[in-house]
């Protein structure tokens, strides 16, 4: 029997929303993916209204029998080189227990539904080079590194901080 999983796009003033978001999304900050370290306090309080006062962010929850056990975060860009808009996965955030189940697929499905109806030209993702898991559900979705000319190489996240975490 395959499972039901529900897709809700998130309403970051519901106080519903607001606790699986944050929930989900201090998970994945614990997980060696996400860097193992939990939220800041002031982060857990201020995330939802920061998000909803932020042009083109987006969040899907992903439910099972009404249990939040996936999350996406991604945010409105552009291509300069295709003048038209692009969208960023930022976090997918998945319960242990829950990968490997479809959970992934159903949210990118749905932030590439959402990205089609703006007129985006493509979905772009980071991806940790040791999370072989993410990498495999990504490629399945069609994702490939970024190369504009493969004689150049492929392209690698590079960061900056200019304000303290």
């Amino acid at each position: 029997m395959k499972l039901k999983i529900e897709i809700k796009a998130v309403d970051y003033g519901d106080p519903a929303d607001q606790a699986a978001l944050v929930s989900l999304l201090d998970m994945y900050a614990r997980d060696p993916m996400g860097g193992r370290q939990a939220l800041a306090p002031a982060v857990k309080r201020e995330l939802c209204d920061q998000l909803a006062r932020f042009p083109g962010a987006v969040s899907f929850l992903a439910l099972v029998d009404g249990q939040a056990v996936g999350l996406l975060n991604a945010f409105l860009g552009f291509s300069t080189f295709k003048a038209r808009p692009l969208m960023n996965v930022h976090d997918i955030a998945v319960l242990a227990q829950w990968r490997g189940k479809g959970v992934g697929q159903a949210l990118l499905q749905a932030i590439e539904a959402h990205a089609q109806s703006l007129g985006c030209c493509k979905l772009t993702l980071e991806v940790l080079s040791g999370n072989v898991l993410a990498q495999r559900t990504y490629r399945s979705f069609g994702f490939e590194n970024y190369a504009l000319d493969p004689e150049a190489g492929v392209a690698a996240l590079m960061q900056k901080w200019l304000v303290s975490a």
